[in-house]
């Protein structure tokens, strides 16, 4: 769930010495002491809360999300440029006993928000400054801000970042509530790791609407209202307006200490191997190298957390597969570090490794990094982020599926990969990505916040990404056949075991909820959520105990 606008599409970034005020959001906010919140000047120039129908021209390109197989058709869409505008359209809703969903963007992968049963789209992707909070001695994200726009105020400004993810123009609403990941995560952990408040409008048992903000402070009230975004998936409990970030323990006032600086420099690698040469045994050890080598590189205070990388496993049909390959290129050894995972990767291959030519999952060509170059880290994070063509072509239509791993591949998944990898289809657009994870990212407990996935050291996503409809069926039964033999031996799922660690929910997947698919007596929540899901139902009982905000695989009340 993100912002869709276009790269090159200018912003209005406020730096504030400090917000204060108090935001009158919208009806009966009750006597909750956070009710009110802190709310930043804003110019003359908004465009206040706009309501688009389906007479309008604009209609069409409001109604669907990154993902074109889903296209909705709700009586209207509301846009809004200011927090105080979100609780009305909320409270109009539930007034009026319309369903309601929200978008910051539209990179939800599912039907969530443009879903045929709803009525109301809260078009929240203009909610997208970014500013210092002296108040609350944190950075204020807003909802729809873009990934890529928050990193280059935090570094061009203050030298400081968030780990958060390459796409550049997801937005933070739906990605920092799921948890997030990106190529930083192994030094620094996930976005999550850096939350301290969550801005929520909420709708109480008595149909009133009211905002919420909860932080991390042990003392908050809301606590549980906080460790339920950090982590718990997007839709669930309110609509996200803003978050706060800072290094938790971070003291002072400065704005340039109270978030981490990521590397000044890094290399950056990319390969590949031509699938022609490729036999299944060499295809084998090809994917256990990067498997073995993640799960031997991950413990906390590991030199190697430095070098962070994704392998994509592209259908036979593409022609290559390809790896790209991020190193801190400040620290010792950087790039004798990079040079002997390059060379652990091909051990035993026997593949020479040359240029990625093509396409590769989401991204294009990248040949001009087959010898790792040295990079400004916002050069690098700029690059990898607008050479992704899935935010780039607006028309793709996509599938997805994810799972998390402990440990090495068991010989049946390695086969079963090697099989419909190398079906006679012509699948180009199919490809299985493996992206790095451990080191500061298993450093708290799973049930330290929502997002429980912390004893994983790679992360897989299969992906399918095409633009005819005539294709649809081709490219799905592929990512079903696949995943379902990938995971027969536990039902068709990734189900938390000694191996692997359960399923992303930023990678949304309906067929979870399927019996037909999941055939496993563990439900789409506890691979989306393990234990934690009871304690989401009850914060969902608190502050959404109507059940007004909800999608396929939102939390359900207990």
């Amino acid at each position: 769930m993100s912002s869709k606008d276009g790269i090159g599409r200018r912003r209005l970034f406020t730096t504030a010495a400090a917000m204060g005020g108090t935001a009158a959001l919208g009806g009966a906010l009750g006597g909750q002491a956070h009710a009110a919140t802190t709310r930043e000047a804003r110019t003359a120039t908004g465009f206040g809360p706009v309501k688009v129908t389906a007479s309008d021209a604009q209609y069409g390109e409001l109604v669907h999300g990154a993902n074109r197989r889903y296209v909705g058709s709700p009586e209207a869409v509301h846009l809004v440029d200011d927090v105080s505008q979100v609780a009305g359209v909320v409270q109009a809703a539930v007034t009026a006993g319309k369903r309601l969903t929200v978008t910051s963007g539209g990179h939800c992968l599912e039907d969530f928000v443009f879903h045929p049963d709803v009525d109301v789209v809260l078009n929240v992707s203009r909610l997208n400054k970014v500013s210092y909070d002296a108040g609350r001695r944190a950075f204020a994200v807003e909802t729809g801000a873009q990934l890529l726009d928050v990193y280059t105020l935090l570094y061009e400004v203050y030298g400081v970042t968030v780990p958060g993810g390459i796409c550049y123009s997801v937005a933070a609403g739906g990605h920092v509530s799921g948890g997030g990941w990106g190529l930083l995560c192994r030094p620094l952990g996930l976005i999550i790791d850096y939350l301290h408040a969550v801005e929520v409008v909420v709708v109480g048992a008595d149909g009133k609407v009211r905002t919420v903000v909860a932080t991390s402070d042990r003392n908050d009230p809301h606590r549980e209202l906080w460790w339920a975004h950090a982590g718990g998936g997007g839709g669930n409990f309110g609509v996200v307006t803003r978050y706060w970030f800072r290094t938790p323990g971070a003291t002072g006032t400065d704005p340039k200490k109270l978030l981490p600086k990521p590397p000044q420099e890094v290399y950056l690698s990319a390969v590949s191997w031509p699938w022609d040469s490729m036999t299944e045994a060499k295809f084998s050890r090809l994917v256990q190298n990067y498997a073995r080598w993640f799960t031997t590189h991950s413990a906390l205070g590991a030199p190697e957390l430095a070098l962070a990388s994704f392998l994509v496993l592209t259908h036979r049909s593409s022609g290559q597969m390809a790896m790209v390959t991020q190193v801190d290129a400040t620290v010792p050894h950087a790039r004798a570090m990079l040079d002997d995972f390059l060379a652990a990767m091909g051990e035993g291959v026997d593949v020479r490794t040359g240029a990625v030519t093509r396409r590769f999952a989401e991204f294009g060509a990248m040949a001009e990094y087959a010898e790792p170059r040295r990079l400004p880290w916002l050069e690098a994070t700029r690059y990898l982020g607008i050479t992704n063509t899935n935010l780039t072509d607006p028309t793709y239509r996509q599938e997805y599926k994810s799972s998390y791993m402990r440990a090495l591949f068991p010989d049946e998944q390695l086969a079963a990969l090697w099989r419909h990898l190398t079906t006679d289809a012509t699948l180009p657009g199919a490809s299985i990505t493996l992206s790095s994870y451990g080191g500061e990212v298993n450093r708290p407990a799973p049930s330290a916040t929502g997002y429980p996935h912390r004893e994983a050291f790679f992360k897989m996503m299969w992906m399918s990404l095409w633009n005819d409809p005539a294709q649809d069926a081709d490219y799905i039964a592929w990512n079903r056949q696949c995943y379902a033999d990938v995971y027969a031996s536990t039902g068709g799922v990734p189900v938390p075991n000694d191996v692997t660690d359960g399923c992303y929910v930023n990678y949304p997947d309906n067929d979870l909820n399927d019996p037909r698919y999941n055939q496993s007596s563990t439900p789409w929540y506890t691979l989306y959520y393990k234990d934690n899901y009871p304690r989401l139902q009850q914060v969902k009982k608190t502050y959404d105990p109507k059940n007004f905000f909800r999608h396929t695989q939102s939390v359900r009340l207990p």
